[in-house]
């Protein structure tokens, strides 16, 4: 079953700590109308060139996926959605697994993928 989609929820999340985090929590990340300034910034800061662009094995090693389901035109409003997905403590870290998820302004999936990120946990490096 798909959970309905309310734009109202996207936010900014607070900062955490690895411990503080759970999983199935989801952080509905503020909304960001594209412009076609947006795609002009983007071709002219990365020319285009990085390999998270183009090279399957840069992508499978930086353990993110993504999966672009629709286009995104100029005048589109984005809705970023992440979710825990899973836990897993290191030492000073721990690795967050993130379910990603991107609807546009009339509800529609465009982009579901993966990522993972390493928050630090309380009283690592000084705290």
């Amino acid at each position: 079953m798909t959970e309905a989609f309310d734009k109202r929820q996207h936010r900014f999340p607070e900062s955490r700590y690895f411990e503080d985090l759970a999983v199935g929590e989801r952080f509905y990340i503020p909304s960001r109308t594209m412009t076609e300034a947006h795609f002009a910034a983007f071709q002219t800061l990365s020319a285009d060139n990085h390999p998270i662009h183009y090279d399957v094995e840069y992508c499978r090693e930086t353990e993110q996926s993504s999966k672009f389901l629709k286009p995104v035109y100029p005048g589109d409003t984005l809705y970023p959605k992440l979710e825990i997905a899973a836990l897993t403590p290191q030492r000073s870290t721990g690795v967050v697994t993130l379910a990603t998820t991107v609807h546009n302004q009339k509800g529609e999936l465009v982009l579901c993928g993966e990522q993972k990120i390493l928050p630090r946990k309380r009283g690592a490096g000084g705290d």
